[in-house]
């Protein structure tokens, strides 16, 4: 059996570019109004894996995400970094949900790709900050977890050694496998594409996209298997829809606010040695230095 490693990533909207229209009238985020990237931790967590699979040619990368039919890109983005195959999880059934929610359908589609040998993802997404969806999914999949990861520094069949970013230092901790890992942003930054990957995966799709392209791909899409993204259904994971949606998430968003940084007051400085000797007085004065 290959080693196996199912990164859990989102796609999620760029955070940096919150308006006005950036939230429904039932409390969740509009999507739609703000342009979609690739979770930054998430990719933290796949070029840890994707480090594991240089060392390993028994490696398999596998990118699961929960979302709408366009987070199809970011799975096509791992790939083209080196990710193998990967899995996209999409219902309208599954719009509204929380971290309660979405760790019980993530855990559901990570039981149907067993057996696994390391569950990873980055340590939470910019659109939550709640870190919940990680230690959520290992919980109901009742894995041992390891939180703010750095490094993997060891792995074997039965056991993994990471070193953990903490808040006053750092931390090395033993694992056995199976097990699930978040990743801090700490961690190395996720490598470049690779052209060679970019041009073998490029007309990768889902169904779906299939569907509303405009070309027919049927032919190549039978002589390259490897070109097929998986979707999956709630039907498909056997889930219950009380446990989905708005309706399976007790967390509620009540109000986002865009907040703008502003200067108080300026100061204009000559070159002079008494106009910087103030500056400096200042500054250790009100704990800015010093």
């Amino acid at each position: 059996m290959s080693f196996r490693i199912i990164v859990l990533a989102k796609q999620v909207p760029d955070t940096r570019n919150v308006g006005k229209d950036a939230m429904k009238a039932d409390g969740t985020v509009n999507r739609a109004a703000l342009p979609a990237i690739f979770n930054p931790e998430d990719l933290n967590a796949l070029e840890l894996a994707l480090r594991i699979k240089d060392q390993r040619k028994d490696c398999e990368v596998i990118i699961l995400t929960m979302g709408p039919f366009r987070a199809a890109e970011i799975i096509r983005e791992a790939m083209y970094r080196g990710a193998d195959r990967g899995y996209l999880i999409t219902d309208r059934k599954f719009a509204g949900s929380d971290t309660l929610a979405t760790s019980y359908a993530i855990s559901l589609a990570v039981k149907k790709l067993e057996p696994y040998h390391l569950v990873i993802s980055g340590r939470q997404a910019i659109d939550g900050d709640t870190a919940q969806v990680g230690p959520q999914t290992a919980e109901k999949l009742s894995l041992p977890q390891i939180t703010y990861a750095e490094e993997i520094t060891e792995v074997s069949e039965k056991h993994i050694v990471v070193k953990r970013r903490l808040e006053r230092g750092v931390e090395v901790v033993k694992s056995p496998l199976p097990a699930a890992v978040t990743v801090h942003s700490s961690a190395p930054a996720c490598r470049q594409r690779v052209a060679k990957l970019l041009m073998k995966y490029k007309h990768a799709r889902t169904v779906t996209e299939l569907q509303n392209e405009t070309k027919d791909y049927t032919e190549l899409y039978d002589q390259r298997p490897y070109l097929q993204i998986d979707e999956w259904t709630v039907d498909d994971l056997h889930a219950d829809v009380t446990m989905l949606g708005l309706s399976g998430s007790p967390t509620k968003v009540k109000k986002i606010e865009n907040v703008v940084f502003a200067h108080k007051d300026s100061k204009v400085l000559s070159a002079s040695d008494e106009d910087i000797n103030n500056l400096m007085k200042d500054l250790i004065d009100s704990h800015v230095i010093g």
